[in-house]
């Protein structure tokens, strides 16, 4: 069974730093490329990075420069580092990986960024 459990949201100021985790289990990590998402309500869930199984990162372009995904492997765990966070960032962010063609999402974690 995939399982993916995203942590690490909270309330933070703007300018202020976060980092998201993602458990995973049920799939074998290291080869599967993964992704961050988020969403706010009434609007479609977009794409905010990505990291395939070599560790190649991809970026939409309001979180270049500010926003680092990472994997660790050994522990299965995917990575959303949010630095310089603005009011808009405010959002709920989910991890997501594709298996045996069918899309994987967690709950979701919220972040809130204040002004």
């Amino acid at each position: 069974q995939v399982r993916l459990v995203e942590s690490g949201g909270g309330l933070v100021k703007a300018g202020g730093s976060l980092r998201l985790s993602c458990a995973t289990s049920g799939i074998n990590f290291r080869i599967h490329p993964m992704a961050w998402y988020r969403q706010t309500p009434g609007n479609q869930r977009e794409l905010v990075a990505t990291i395939n199984s070599a560790g190649n990162t991809n970026y939409t372009d309001s979180a270049k420069g500010r926003f680092t995904i990472s994997r660790d492997n050994r522990m299965s765990t995917l990575y959303l580092e949010m630095n310089g966070l603005k009011p808009e960032d405010t959002a709920r962010y989910y991890c997501n990986t594709n298996y045996k063609q069918r899309a994987y999402w967690g709950k979701g974690t919220l972040v809130t960024v204040s002004s």
